[in-house]
């Protein structure tokens, strides 16, 4: 019998800790939480203190009365769940759970499934960390608070199955307000010029129009281009400073949760979840041969910080492999810490250095070998000498016009070699040798017609970015928030973006009118400063409920009076093929379809589609608002897929483009409506007027 118990949360840990420890310690897994607040009810007592009610989750009772036998002939107990606030919290409740009270109990962390790091906890145990289960309660009870009282409301006025979170609604009024400003984008035109130059009888190489008279040049339209290259053509091209330098690209940083959810999404087209999922995996422990092996360390991070020890390690792979020169001169300076950052583990990196990818990729998914290879890959790069560059750059004057012409050589690839995805390719620019006061020969000048381009619609990664930036909830938080809101069908994701959905528009405008301090950014952000303060011991924890819920309370009152009920079905005239009955507009996932009012005894249904009041600029038909089948609203016409394929994204005047031909489209705010070609080539309407 075993005198020691170790107590992990995730199953897949047991056999590869067992491996470690030997036959006098027992290792069992609580399979996550094992007390919760209730489901069916809020499980916050208000009028007590805002005293929480943990109950035993449901399937975890068979589980608990094994461990309490197994805790009943064990010695000492070792609660060794995950290194975070969360995994604290579900020591503390494990502690109760299992009637810890008059045993010998100890928590242990470690940072990676190894056996050094395994055995080294072992001997460095402590207590259960009260400041970090405390933060995990506020964070617990501030989002049951938020979650279980306005979700009701939304079900009330609005349908069942509909949600409000604390992150979960900062994240969706994100997503709405870029969608918006997308919406309100009405595009500039402007030029540039370029000049194809060369010395002598050398290779020509390009020179852009930069300045005149010393300042900024802006050309708005295609008469002023014309009228800088008929002036330039009159006079010389002549090198009036030449510049040579060297420019350095700095090593990257290992990676943190935000940041490998980001290259993944970016590189490997991962969803943040499948990101998570994946890493879980190579955490917990891949079977390498006869034996598991936990192959990177803990994934939930916001540290950049590495061990010396595996500093050590991965200095002498990179001497052996790439050579010396490879090695970074100095430590890696990291960026200065975020106030939200919590540094308790390190970054996210290989535990092994023997483990390259390529050694072991025949014991991984291609899936788990991909992400593996760009973890390893980053770590190594992390500790890498920079890469440097040549640079050299001149000013050519012709009269009162200054243009520009530079090159850029790689000299040293240095962490490139290892961590290179595209971003910085050695271009194979023309290099050129020119000299102060040459005089160039001028091949041609080259007009080129842009327009201003709107903010990009966020992908997973780059809103994990903007979560991150803004310090709207933690690394373990980005994945499910985004999952949940797709799985409520408040925004939809297409060719890898998101866009928000008409429900996800109508649920945002109810948060952001009546519950704008839970909405707000600053406010969230500001709410995860205080859980670190709760968890570094300098807070109490109940105080921050306590300031929180009376406001909150009113609100939720006031909104709960004022808002009306939001009738989403209207009887149409259009008859249901199945039954005859006149159909109504219904409200799904995606936005409004038809359906049949006798459902369920009759499931038919019929897209919908709204006249917009204006006539097809190709056809004549009626232009209706339509979706996608991802649910992103268009304008089309009702003839699409028969005689007439017109659409826009942008709702059509009925008219056409007096140069071109093309529809006209509304652009911009009913307070800055602009009528603008929906030719991107075209530039009526776009000019600036100013």
């Amino acid at each position: 019998m075993a005198d020691n118990l170790v107590i992990v949360e995730s199953a897949a840990k047991v056999s590869t800790i067992s491996r470690f420890l030997g036959k006098n310690y027992k290792v069992e897994a609580s399979i996550g939480h094992v007390r919760d607040l209730p489901k069916s009810q809020l499980g916050v007592d208000i009028e007590n203190d805002y005293e929480p009610k943990y109950i035993t989750i449901r399937g975890k009772g068979e589980l608990l009365q094994k461990m309490r036998k197994d805790v009943k002939n064990a010695k000492c107990i070792y609660l060794a769940t995950d290194p975070d606030r969360e995994g604290e919290a579900i020591s503390w409740h494990l502690y109760f759970a299992l009637k810890l009270q008059d045993k010998k109990v100890y928590r242990i962390t470690f940072n990676e499934i190894t056996e050094q790091a395994v055995k080294e906890a072992i001997k460095n145990p402590r207590d259960i960390n009260m400041d970090l289960v405390d933060a995990q309660q506020a964070r617990r009870v501030l989002d049951r608070l938020v979650g279980y009282q306005i979700s009701p409301l939304l079900w009330k006025k609005i349908r069942k199955g509909l949600s409000a979170g604390r992150v979960q609604s900062v994240t969706l009024r994100l997503i709405s307000d870029r969608d918006r400003q997308i919406k309100e984008f009405v595009e500039e035109e402007y030029w540039s010029i370029t000049a194809n130059l060369r010395k002598d009888k050398a290779k020509a190489f390009e020179a852009t129009l930069e300045s005149k008279n010393g300042e900024k040049v802006e050309i708005r339209n295609g008469a002023e281009a014309e009228a800088i290259i008929k002036a330039c053509e009159k006079g010389e091209f002549k090198v009036v400073s030449t510049k040579k330098g060297n420019r350095v690209r700095n090593t990257v940083l290992p990676f943190t949760t935000s940041t490998m959810q980001q290259e993944a999404a970016k590189h490997l087209g991962f969803s943040t979840q499948k990101t998570m999922n994946i890493a879980q995996q190579l955490y917990e422990g891949i079977k390498v041969g006869k034996k598991d092996v936990g192959i990177v360390t803990y994934i939930r991070t916001d540290s950049v910080r590495i061990a010396d020890k595996a500093k050590e390690e991965v200095t002498s792979y990179i001497k052996e492999k790439y050579g010396e020169q490879y090695l970074s001169e100095q430590k890696l300076k990291e960026k200065a810490k975020k106030s939200h950052i919590q540094d308790a583990h390190e970054a996210i990196r290989p535990t092994y250095m023997e483990y390259e990818p390529q050694e072991i990729k025949e014991y991984l998914s291609r899936d788990q070998f991909r992400l593996y290879q760009m973890i390893w890959n980053r770590f190594v790069a992390s500790q890498m000498a920079p890469a440097q560059f040549e640079t050299y750059s001149i000013k050519i004057q012709n009269g009162i016009y200054h243009f520009k012409a530079s090159y850029s050589l790689q000299l040293f690839d240095g962490f490139l070699k290892v961590y290179n995805l595209g971003e910085e390719k050695n271009k194979k620019e023309a290099k050129f040798n020119v000299s102060e006061e040459d005089v160039l020969v001028c091949g041609s000048l080259i007009p080129n017609q842009h327009f201003t381009q709107p903010p990009a619609h966020f992908s997973e990664a780059t809103l994990v970015k903007a979560l991150e930036e803004n310090g709207v909830g933690r690394p373990s938080t980005y994945a499910p928030t985004i999952t949940t809101l797709l799985a409520r069908g408040y925004i939809v994701k297409e060719s890898k973006m998101l866009y928000i959905t008409e429900l996800g528009e109508i649920v945002n405008q109810i948060m952001c009118e009546y519950f704008d301090e839970i909405v707000d950014v600053d406010f969230t952000a500001n709410m995860e400063r205080i859980l670190d303060e709760i968890a570094a011991g300098n807070v109490e924890w109940k105080e921050i409920i306590k300031s929180f819920y009376p406001h909150f309370h009113e609100t939720l009152v006031y909104a709960e009076n004022q808002i009306e009920n939001i009738d989403l079905t209207e009887t149409t005239d259009i008859p249901c093929d199945k039954c005859g009955t006149n159909m109504i507009v219904r409200y799904g996932k995606y936005g409004k379809f038809l359906g049949c009012p006798n459902f369920p005894e009759c499931n038919g249904t019929k897209p919908w589609f709204e006249d917009v009041g204006v006539q097809c600029p190709e056809c004549g038909g009626k232009v209706l608002l339509k979706k996608t089948k991802k649910g992103r609203t268009y304008y089309g016409c009702e003839h699409n897929g028969e005689s007439c394929e017109f659409m826009s994204w942008d709702k059509p005047t009925g008219e056409k483009c007096p140069v071109c031909g093309d529809a006209l489209v509304e652009k911009g705010t009913s307070k800055n409506k602009k009528i603008v070609c929906r030719n991107q080539k075209c530039n009526y309407g776009k000019q600036n007027k100013n």
